[in-house]
C-alpha cells in the first residue's frame, strides 16, 4: 500500500490507530472464551479505554488556532482500480464528534459491567459495541466517499444485531424496519457518489472520490442543474434517514423503544448524527448550488419535524417512547440550522449534535436504569420516584430540564441559536420563509417544555403507585455513576462555556462548508 503524502508521523498514526483499534479488539475478544466473563468485561473495557486515551492525545495535540484545517491527515493508495483512497484527517468539524462517539461507547460499557439484556451473552454484545465504535469513528474522519461509506455502512449490521437479539418484545419488527430504511438510504446514497465520481472526470481529469478535491473542483459549476439536483437528492435522502427527518423519521420510535438500554444511548448520541454530518461534511460543500436548491424544503421539513415530534411526545404512554419522539424534534432544530446555509446556523447545528448526544443520551440511560427497577416504563405505572429513589429522580428533572433548553445547560445552545440563525439565512434563500419557519420552531420549545415536565411530573413526582410501594428500590449504583457523571459534567460545562465547541468548529465551518456556498453565490 504506497504512501500518497508521505507526510506521515506518530500523531499522523495515532488517528488511524484509534479508529481501528475497536475492530482490532473486537477480534481479540473474539478469541477470548466465552465462560469468563470478567476477562471479556475487563478487555473491552481496555479496548474502549486505550481509544479514548488516544483520542485524548489528539485533542491535546490539536492546533486549536488552525481549527479548519486538516490535521493528522494520512492519504494511501486503497482501491486502484477506482481511485479510492484510505484518506483520513480531523479538523474542527469532526474533533467533537470524534471524541463524543469514544466517550459515549466507554461509559456505555462501564454501564454494561451490572446491566446485562437477555439473552446475557456479555462477549457478543460487547463485539457489536465495539465493532460500531470502529465505524462511528472512521466515518467522521473519512475524507473519501467509499472509505465514508464502508464506514458508514459497517454500523448497521451491529446495531441491527443489537435491536434484533437483545430487543424488546417486537425486537425483530423494529430491527428490519430500521435495517431496510438504512439501507434503502444508503443505496440511494452510493448512487450520488458514483454520480460525483463520474462527473468528475470530464476535461482531461481523472475520476475521483476524494472529498476535498471534489469540493475544489467545483461540482455546482460543471455540472447540469438538473444532474446536480438529482444527486444531492440522492444524498438528501440517504442521510435525512438516518437523521431522521420527518418523514423518513418512522423508524426511530420503534427502534429506540425496543432495543436495549445502551444500544438506545449509542444510536440517539452519535448514530443520528452520521446523517447531520454527512451533510455538513459531503453534501453541501461539494453540491452548495444544490444545496440552496434544497434549502427551503429542508428548512420546512425541519420545522414539521420540530412540531410533530412534540406533539408526537405529548401523545406517549411510554418513557423511552416519549423519549424517541424527542429525538425526532430535537434533530430538527439541528436540520433547521443546517438548512440557513450560514456560520451561525451550522456552528449551531454541530453545537446541538453534541448536545443532543450528552442529553438524550443521559435521558435513554435514566429510562434504562428506570425499566431494570420496575421493569415497565409505562408512564402512568410510574410514579414516586423522588421518594423511592431520589438521586434518580433529581437526575431525571436535571435530564429533563437540559433538554427543555433551560439557559446555563449544553441544551440551550443546541436550540437558541439554531432558531435565532433562521433570521438571516444566507443570501439567495426566502428570508419570509425562514423566519416563518423561525416562528413556529419557537413554538416548539414551549411544547418541548410541556412533554418534558410532563414526563417528570408524572414520573418523579407524588407517591409510588400501589403495586410498588412496598418494593424495595435502589438507588443510583456505582457503574452508574461512573457512566453518568461525565456526562452529567459535560452538559453543565457546555452549557456554561459553549465557546469550548464553537470555538473549535466555527473556523472549519467557515473554511470547508459555507465558504462553497459563498463563493457559488458569486
Amino acid at each position: 500500500m504506497a504512501i500518497i503524502d508521505g507526510n506521515v508521523n506518530l500523531d499522523n498514526a495515532v488517528l488511524s490507530v484509534a479508529t481501528f483499534a475497536p475492530l482490532a479488539g473486537a477480534a481479540v475478544l473474539g478469541l477470548l472464551p466465552k465462560r469468563e466473563e470478567f476477562l471479556v468485561k475487563a478487555w473491552a473495557l481496555g479496548t474502549s479505554v486505550f481509544t479514548l486515551l488516544c483520542g485524548l492525545y489528539l485533542v491535546l495535540r490539536f492546533d486549536y488556532g488552525n481549527a479548519g484545517a486538516p490535521q493528522f491527515e494520512r492519504s494511501h493508495s486503497w482501491i486502484d482500480v477506482i481511485n479510492s483512497n484510505y484518506h483520513v484527517f480531523m479538523d474542527g468539524l469532526s474533533l467533537p464528534l470524534f471524541l463524543l462517539s469514544m466517550v459515549i461507547t466507554t461509559l456505555c460499557i462501564i454501564y454494561s459491567w451490572d446491566h446485562w439484556p437477555e439473552p446475557r451473552n456479555p462477549k457478543a454484545f460487547l463485539m457489536l459495541m465495539l465493532i460500531l465504535e470502529t465505524g462511528m469513528l472512521g466515518s467522521f474522519i473519512a475524507e473519501d466517499l467509499i472509505l465514508f461509506f464502508v464506514f458508514f455502512e459497517l454500523v448497521l449490521l451491529p446495531m441491527y444485531f443489537m435491536i434484533g437479539v437483545w430487543g424488546g418484545e417486537q425486537r425483530q419488527y423494529a430491527s428490519l424496519k430500521f435495517f431496510l430504511f438504512t439501507l434503502f438510504g444508503s443505496a440511494l446514497m452510493i448512487l450520488s457518489f458514483l454520480a460525483l465520481y463520474f462527473k468528475s472526470g470530464g476535461a482531461g481529469l481523472e475520476p475521483t472520490f476524494d472529498i476535498p478535491m471534489l469540493i475544489e473542483r467545483g461540482m455546482s459549476d460543471t455540472l447540469v442543474r438538473s444532474t446536480e439536483l438529482l444527486i444531492f437528492g440522492g444524498l438528501f435522502m440517504g442521510f435525512a434517514i438516518k437523521v431522521p427527518m420527518f418523514p423518513f423519521h418512522t423508524w426511530l420510535p420503534d427502534a429506540h423503544t425496543q432495543a436495549p438500554t445502551v444500544g438506545s444511548v449509542i444510536l440517539a448520541a452519535v448514530l443520528l448524527k452520521l446523517g447531520t454530518y454527512g451533510f455538513i461534511r459531503i453534501a453541501i460543500p461539494i453540491l452548495p448550488a444544490a444545496a440552496k436548491e434544497y434549502a427551503p424544503l429542508i428548512a420546512v421539513l425541519a420545522t414539521i419535524g420540530i412540531i410533530y415530534g412534540a406533539l408526537g411526545c405529548l401523545a406517549q404512554k411510554d418513557m423511552k417512547r416519549l423519549i424517541a419522539f424527542s429525538s425526532v424534534a430535537h434533530m430538527g432544530f439541528v436540520m433547521l440550522g443546517i438548512a440557513t446555509l450560514t456560520d451561525y446556523g451550522i456552528n449551531a447545528a454541530v453545537f446541538g449534535m453534541v448536545a443532543h448526544g450528552l442529553i438524550t443520551g443521559m435521558l435513554f440511560f435514566v429510562a434504562g436504569s428506570v425499566k431494570e427497577r420496575f421493569h415497565t416504563l409505562e408512564i402512568r405505572r410510574l410514579g414516586g420516584l423522588l421518594v423511592q429513589a431520589p438521586k434518580l429522580g433529581w437526575i431525571l428533572g436535571f435530564c429533563s430540564m437540559a433538554s427543555l433548553g433551560l439557559p446555563g445547560l449544553a441544551g440551550f445552545w443546541g436550540e437558541f441559536p439554531a432558531i435565532l440563525s433562521t433570521f438571516n439565512p444566507a443570501e439567495g434563500l426566502s428570508v419570509a420563509l425562514f423566519r416563518t419557519c423561525m416562528v413556529i420552531a419557537s413554538i416548539g420549545t414551549v411544547l418541548a417544555a410541556g412533554y418534558l415536565l410532563w414526563l417528570f411530573q408524572r414520573t418523579a413526582f407524588g407517591t409510588p403507585k400501589e403495586e410498588w410501594a412496598t418494593t424495595e428500590v435502589h438507588d443510583v449504583e456505582r457503574p452508574e455513576w461512573l457512566a453518568w457523571a461525565p456526562l452529567l459534567a459535560g452538559i453543565v460545562l457546555f452549557g456554561i462555556l459553549p465557546g469550548i465547541v464553537f470555538d473549535i468548529t466555527d473556523p472549519a465551518v467557515n473554511e470547508r462548508v459555507t465558504a462553497a456556498v459563498v463563493a457559488q453565490g458569486k
